[in-house]
């Protein structure tokens, strides 16, 4: 292994996700694998063959770069959508190239016209609408144009989609303004019907919209960290298991993060540990130093009080955590030697790092720690 670490992706796990969020839909309703944030940091390279492998057909995406990089990988020709950012130079590629564009500004829409009466393709468009997240979307008073607009250029685009995005659907503190999200969509919806436009695909819902509100999957859901592994929130953990006989999880973490240590050291007690005093050794100490630090995605924030799993113990990180490097106390275990695996994120035997456990020592989200990871640790799927 040239790289300090190493990602593994499960398959058998990602199957029985797959498994899982399917009996949660409606029949009909599409599923929209979201792989933005490069397939949250579980590596788009290697997800997205693995997604093709279990029947997944159509990728949600952030950027056109994300959307080349699905291209790049896809074996089937799946439908890929573009929800955020493209550069205005990118239109007519994206156009050409049949990725499907989400529209929520008047310039987008625009351009995307003026490159298909260019080029004679039609834009593949989904027009977003404003009801409440207020990010992106067409407001409520720009619907009479946006739809003058349309009908008068409706030979230069397909209508893929009317969507909308829910603002924080995963917890109930939030459930008014989803309800008010719900009506809007619903009345800006029969204002677009009304007017003659019947979109291929209308969708609302999130992960944690098509678990706590199934009212939402309406024809397409966009399914990003449940696929992965991972609930939106406790929440909407507890509310799965109270309508279920079974309460445990049934959600598979893809994940595992490993490394292997690379020097044993014995320090005598009263003498600091790395940088700075921030650790005295009250007794004498063995430790493993471990080549992974902030550099490779593990917190400084962690320094003398991550946790990493090697020999099948939990072990404490002392001291500061470096670029590239962090040490832990490895005093108590037996036999630990130089190259033996090391857990930063996974199981070994019945020992378990979480996600959910190194993200709360480090005082971020799931989706935070996870899409932090860098790109460039080799990730492969194992079964």
């Amino acid at each position: 292994m040239l790289h300090p670490s190493k990602i593994e992706i499960s398959k058998s796990a990602f199957k029985a996700n797959i498994k899982f969020i399917k009996s949660k839909l409606k029949k009909g309703v599409r599923f929209s694998s979201v792989v933005k944030g490069n397939a949250y940091g579980h590596g788009i390279e290697v997800f997205v063959p693995l997604a093709e492998e279990e029947g997944v057909d159509h990728f949600s995406v952030f950027s056109a770069d994300e959307a080349m990089r699905v291209m790049r990988v896809s074996k089937q020709k799946p439908d890929i959508m573009i929800m955020g950012m493209i550069d205005d130079d990118s239109l007519e590629w994206c156009v050409r190239s049949g990725f499907e564009c989400f529209v929520f500004d008047f310039e987008r829409l625009q351009k995307l016209i003026q490159v298909a009466k260019n080029t004679g393709i039609k834009a593949k468009i989904h027009i977003e609408l404003e009801t409440g997240m207020n990010r992106t979307g067409f407001d409520e008073q720009e619907l009479d144009a946006l739809i003058k607009l349309l009908q008068k250029n409706k030979e230069r685009y397909v209508l893929k989609g009317i969507c909308t995005h829910f603002a924080g659907a995963e917890s109930l503190a939030n459930y008014v303004r989803i309800t008010g999200q719900k009506s809007k969509f619903r009345k800006f919806n029969k204002k677009f019907q009304k007017a003659g436009f019947e979109p291929e695909y209308r969708h609302t819902a999130c992960s944690a919209a098509a678990v706590r509100y199934p009212d939402t999957q309406m024809d397409l859901v966009r399914i990003g960290i449940l696929q992965y592994g991972f609930w939106p929130s406790t929440e909407t953990l507890v509310q799965h298991t109270a309508n279920v006989e079974s309460q445990s999880d049934p959600l598979k973490r893809l994940i595992s993060w490993k490394s292997n240590v690379m020097s044993i050291k014995n320090v005598n007690k009263g003498e600091y540990i790395g940088y700075g005093m921030t650790f005295l050794a009250q007794q004498n100490m063995k430790l493993a130093v471990v080549p992974v630090g902030y550099h490779h995605g593990f917190s400084r924030s962690l320094s003398n009080l991550g946790r990493l799993i090697i020999g099948g113990q939990r072990v404490s990180v002392v001291g500061l955590v470096n670029m590239n490097a962090l040490l832990v106390d490895i005093t108590n275990c037996n036999h630990i030697e130089r190259g033996d695996e090391v857990i930063l994120i996974g199981r070994q035997g019945d020992v378990e790092i979480s996600v959910a456990a190194f993200g709360e020592l480090s005082n971020r989200l799931n989706y935070e720690l996870l899409t932090r990871i860098p790109l460039d640790i080799p990730r492969k799927v194992v079964l």
